[in-house]
């Protein structure tokens, strides 16, 4: 292959079919290299007439020029594959939306206890908030609950291995029901020989804590308990103001509310409060939303005021049943799995 036109269709060939860099190199190498088909082709000059070696050395030459110009066209070629192969793999695509940041919201349960104090402010409420970790005597004794009394097992709860100042245990509160002493007695310490006390009117939403966990349950939940003590508050004035409540609540005039007798230490007599709504998928079926009744007597002790002459009703709810009524949402667990997909419907 000593002809020159043909070493260069040669070298072209094996150049275009090297599909990587490195095998373009060992390709150049048969050509150009020190035993290369070029360099074999110069070295049979010697062996030639001087009249020939000028007119073949030309064409050597040019051959050469020829082969490194191909070289390097294929050279480029493979580097710009090799970019173009990049660019696509690193390419963004301007044709789709951006990506936004979301926007948050409240949640659910949040909007129901917004809805909720709005409703009682406009009853002349106040809203109370307190801590979290209570004492047993706040939790329990000062509700009519005795140490050892069964009725402490329908509030089971969480504690804390540790006591206060006056060696009470402490533990995460199972019911947002301690506000209500508290308040009281700040209200009563506050007006304290002032002759006539003005009304007790508050209810105080709030997290609490139980040993209860399933579909309708949760270890961490949302209680609202509400008080209204005076010297002539009646069971009359509590169906009145929770049936509004309700009513207002719902958004619906046609809602049926019951209250059924039942017990609680804290409040005699009891009673639970039932809804049925008038349409949807709940039709014609009671559901308990609340528990009631009028303050019992000791409890009124410890709120240090005089159940003879103070007398009102307290109830107690679970904003997260009444979300789950109002979304119609089936598993109370959703509201605290934290998947946005859930959450975002409500915003």
């Amino acid at each position: 292959m000593n002809d020159p036109d043909i070493l260069v269709q040669a070298a072209q060939a094996a150049f275009d079919a090297a599909p990587t860099p490195a095998e373009l190199e060992n390709a150049k190498a048969r050509f150009l290299g020190k035993a290369g088909a070029l360099t074999e082709a110069m070295k049979g000059l010697a062996a030639l007439p001087v009249e020939q070696k000028k007119a073949q050395g030309a064409a050597i030459n040019q051959a050469k020029q020829r082969i490194d110009a191909a070289l390097q066209a294929r050279r480029d070629a493979l580097a710009r594959a090799e970019l173009e192969r990049q660019l696509r793999a690193e390419a963004l695509d301007v044709t789709l939306p951006g990506r936004r940041r979301g926007s948050g919201g409240l949640h659910p349960v949040s909007r129901t206890l917004m809805r909720i104090e709005a409703i009682f402010r406009s009853m002349g409420f106040d809203v109370a908030d307190g801590p979290e970790i209570e004492t047993d005597w706040y939790s329990f004794t000062a509700l009519n609950n005795p140490e050892n009394h069964p009725a402490r097992s329908m509030q089971d709860t969480f504690y804390v291995d540790l006591k206060d100042a006056e060696g009470r245990w402490l533990n995460l509160r199972p019911h947002t029901s301690p506000m209500q002493v508290r308040y009281a007695q700040a209200h009563a310490q506050r007006h304290a020989g002032s002759g006539a006390m003005p009304e007790i009117r508050v209810i105080a939403p709030g997290r609490t804590y139980r040993v209860d966990s399933d579909a309708t349950h949760s270890p961490m939940f949302h209680q609202c308990e509400g008080l209204w003590i005076g010297e002539n508050i009646s069971f009359k004035d509590l169906k009145v103001v929770f049936t509004d409540f309700l009513r207002r609540f719902f958004e619906t005039d046609e809602l049926e509310v019951r209250f059924r007798p039942s017990f609680f230490p804290f409040t005699e007599p009891s009673a639970e409060i039932d809804i049925a709504f008038a349409g949807g998928p709940l039709k014609g079926r009671w559901l308990e939303v609340a528990g009631s009744g009028q303050v019992h007597p000791n409890v009124v002790r410890n709120y240090g005021l005089d159940p003879e002459r103070h007398i009102g009703f307290a109830f107690g709810m679970g904003p997260d049943r009444l979300t789950m009524l109002r979304y119609g949402v089936n598993d109370l667990r959703l509201f605290f799995d934290g998947d946005l997909r859930f959450l975002s419907q409500f915003q």
